[in-house]
């Protein structure tokens, strides 16, 4: 079956280019395009397709709060953030952008951002929305990485770690930095898998491997990687409820 797609671009060139790309993979549907926000929110409210190319800069307007708002919708379509400009990538990803790809538009290019959003949709049995983490313990949650979307398991996730308003995320293997508060991640991850033990930390409690006494009645827990995580006075009763000490 075909992707239904929708265009929003201000430059009919441009969408004329991305039109005849998207034609020319043969898993794609042109269903719709516009020029502006309020006529494409319209649009893709209405045709409901499965995957939105979006230009940043349209004609005194801004794509991305077109983007947020296509985030309201049922079912919320995958969005490609599709533009000239490169500063916008991490403002992109804090959407529901699965992709972010520079004019001039290649036919190899296009036709990767098509395979990503498939594989999205084998795994999530629909289309995903990064940066949104299932409330189960199989969930996942998608981070950008080197022009990549990585899908991470809760199950590989050590800790979270807020950092300048962000958050780091730490699996086994590397870092991730998201553009989301360390209290908005305590909303949505799985309570039965994850603690909040300080004002900066939440924890794995599969991933704990050693819990170190430290002063004023705290602990340090050192975990799979032999990382130290801090617990504060304030977590130290709901910890020893929940691991038993």
């Amino acid at each position: 079956m075909k992707l239904k797609a929708y265009i929003v671009d201000d430059e009919p060139l441009a969408r004329e280019e991305l039109k005849y790309l998207l034609n020319q993979s043969k898993q794609v549907e042109v269903v719709g395009e516009s020029d502006f926000a309020d006529g494409a929110l319209r649009d893709i409210a209405r045709l409901k397709p499965d995957i939105v190319f979006l230009d940043i800069e349209l004609d005194e307007e801004n794509g991305l709060d077109l983007a947020k708002q296509l985030e309201k919708l049922n079912p919320t379509p995958a969005i490609v953030v599709a533009t000239a400009y490169d500063e916008y990538a991490l403002q992109a990803f804090d959407t529901n952008a699965i992709d972010y790809i520079l004019k001039p538009f290649g036919e190899e290019r296009i036709m990767h951002t098509l395979e990503k959003l498939r594989n999205l949709q084998k795994i999530g049995k629909g289309v995903p929305v990064p940066y949104y983490l299932k409330n189960d313990r199989n969930g996942k949650i998608a981070v950008s990485a080197n022009d990549k979307i990585v899908l991470l398991s809760f199950d590989e996730i050590l800790f979270f770690e807020s950092f300048e308003g962000k958050c780091i995320i730490k699996t086994l293997k590397q870092e991730y930095k998201i553009n989301e508060a360390l209290v908005e991640v305590e909303k949505k991850v799985n309570h039965a898998q994850f603690l909040r033990v300080h004002r900066s930390y939440i924890v794995n409690l599969d991933h704990i491997e050693e819990i170190q006494p430290w002063f004023n009645s705290t602990c340090n827990l050192i975990m799979k990687d032999s990382s130290r995580v801090p617990v504060s006075r304030t977590y130290m009763k709901e910890l020893k409820r929940i691991i038993g000490f």
